[in-house]
């Protein structure tokens, strides 16, 4: 019984561990641009986007089919950046624990 409490004060020390790491990656912030830099979007850590800078030479009645592609090329870049900065903080929380397939923290 001794080990089970163990565990499950494990397990609650994980979970708040996880909320404190999911409050500081919405609070950071991580660029992704496209286009040599001529576009730029800024997602937090929960992949809503903050910001959004385009080269004004991009803007041009024209030019509109390739701004549409670039932003989303932008914001494709700055998904998995957060991703793998997501992931980044998950290895150090959990220690290299590998979960099973399909399970996911928190509990």
């Amino acid at each position: 019984m001794k080990n089970l409490a163990q565990m499950m004060k494990q397990a609650q020390q994980m979970q708040s561990k996880m909320a404190d790491m999911q409050a500081e990656l919405e609070r950071q912030e991580i660029a992704g641009a496209s286009g040599g830099g001529m576009v730029s979007v800024t997602l937090n850590g929960k992949g809503e986007m903050r910001a959004i800078k385009i080269d004004p030479s991009l803007v041009s009645a024209e030019d509109v089919e390739v701004l549409e592609d670039l932003i989303i090329a932008a914001t494709n870049d700055a998904k998995s950046k957060v991703e793998a900065h997501m992931a980044e903080q998950m290895q150090k929380l959990t220690g290299g624990l590998s979960l099973p397939p399909g399970m996911k923290l928190p509990f």
